[in-house]
């Protein structure tokens, strides 16, 4: 696997650019996983050249939302007795417990956070327990934009020693995943809390007095 990732980073992307980018994110978040070789492009393409880092993000975002799509369509077709041969009962249920109390913050939030949070398991369920396209896509291209904008910032800001910052980072993230994970969740809730409510006070307003 490693000697894949070398390849990759030192002949496909070269010779193809964002587009070898876009291929490679499509394949690792669809049929193969290579864990973190898509932040690691992202950050090199960067660290290379700041002014071409937008393409690289945009890149790995759009791939991997075309291998996610993919998925959702495998899921969507194949229904949950594919989704309980491939993961297993117990994980299925918990995964249709998360998106029923947290809807696309399920998807968005692995979709933001790296390796070894799971994520393929989110994107198949969401076919499978009818995340409707629209919501699907667009909820990817905000978190997966967010993580791949990050990375490519990092790259063009750190230049040579982006790689080691994003090893930190990764680093750190191993120790501490669950913890993210919940206060990342929790602060999506309390935004999503927000909203709602900003939403429904300004509609009593619109409302027309009887």
């Amino acid at each position: 696997m490693h000697g894949l990732a070398l390849w990759i980073q030192t002949v496909l992307i070269p010779t193809l650019g964002p587009f070898g980018l876009f291929v490679v994110a499509f394949f690792d978040s669809s049929f193969l996983s290579v864990p973190e070789i898509n932040d690691v492009l992202v950050v090199s393409a960067a660290a290379r050249d700041a002014r071409t880092a937008w393409m690289y993000a945009a890149a790995a975002t759009l791939g991997s939302l075309a291998g996610c799509t993919a998925l959702w369509y495998i899921g969507r077709r194949g229904g949950e007795a594919f989704l309980v041969r491939r993961f297993g009962q117990e994980r299925v249920d918990r995964t249709r417990a998360t998106f029923r109390k947290w809807d696309v913050l399920a998807l968005a939030v692995p979709a933001i956070l790296p390796p070894p949070m799971p994520f393929k398991i989110f994107v198949l369920s969401a076919g499978v327990f009818g995340l409707p396209f629209r919501r699907f896509a667009i909820t990817l291209i905000i978190a997966r934009g967010l993580r791949y904008g990050f990375w490519s910032v990092v790259g063009a800001v750190y230049g040579p020693r982006a790689l080691a910052v994003l090893q930190r980072v990764d680093g750190w993230f191993r120790d501490h995943a669950l913890a993210v994970f919940l206060w990342l969740l929790a602060l999506a809730a309390v935004i999503a809390l927000v909203a709602w409510a900003r939403s429904r006070a300004a509609r009593a307003k619109s409302a027309p007095l009887l």
